[in-house]
């Protein structure tokens, strides 16, 4: 699989940074440590953080600022990283997936990273990140059909199926899948990416039996 940024989304975020890995996984539900290791993250970060705070966290703020240069509300269609956060600062807690969506969870939680995460063999053909289109949308998970015109968008040979702020219910993680394709959306280079790679990796060995496949840097 081939994974590219389309020329006219470079040319608007020049910064723009992907990475990720392709993963072999075992879903399951959470077990009962990871549920308590999502409870401790849970408890730091409600204590740590507010609305005010989360907005200036460097990651929130770059994704934020990329939704506006492409012409995108980002407090209406707010990434996914700045949502979590928001909601455990509220007092909300997290959502139970399971285990590798939980796992990806706890990841952009601390880092304040948008992570999309996929179900590798529902993907047809290669991935190119482009800007969403008028009358294009598909639908999002919890969300029905969601306008994706101006956000950055995954897409491959069927179409549509991804972006910071949710992905597809196509593509989505469940209890099929064995490969999990993650990608994180940074804009400040590749060290803090490898470092939440490498961090959920270790959470997916340890929880779902996970076992790296492929690493890669999209610039």
């Amino acid at each position: 699989m081939l994974i590219k940024i389309e020329e006219p989304l470079r040319a608007k975020l020049p910064d723009l940074i992907l990475g990720g890995f392709v993963t072999d996984v075992k879903v399951a539900a959470a077990n009962d440590q990871l549920q308590s290791l999502m409870d401790k993250e849970v408890e730091v970060l409600a204590a740590q953080y507010t609305p005010a705070l989360i907005r200036e966290l460097s990651p929130v703020k770059a994704n934020k600022n990329a939704y506006r240069t492409l012409g995108k509300d980002p407090n209406r269609y707010r990434p996914a990283a700045e949502s979590l956060l928001r909601r455990v600062a509220g007092g909300k807690g997290l959502y139970r997936i399971n285990n590798v969506v939980d796992i990806l969870n706890i990841t952009s939680l601390k880092t304040g990273f948008s992570i999309c995460g996929y179900n590798y063999d529902a993907i047809e053909g290669d991935v190119s990140m482009g800007i969403g289109e008028a009358n294009e949308a598909y639908e999002g998970i919890g969300r029905g059909d969601l306008n994706i015109e101006r956000l950055p968008v995954f897409r491959d040979a069927l179409g549509a199926f991804g972006n910071p702020t949710s992905d597809s219910t196509r593509t989505m993680v469940s209890d099929v899948t064995s490969k999990f394709l993650m990608i994180v959306i940074g804009f400040d280079g590749k060290d803090a990416i490898n470092d939440a790679l490498d961090d959920t990796l270790h959470l997916l060995q340890k929880y779902a039996e996970g076992k790296e496949i492929e690493r890669f840097f999209v610039e």
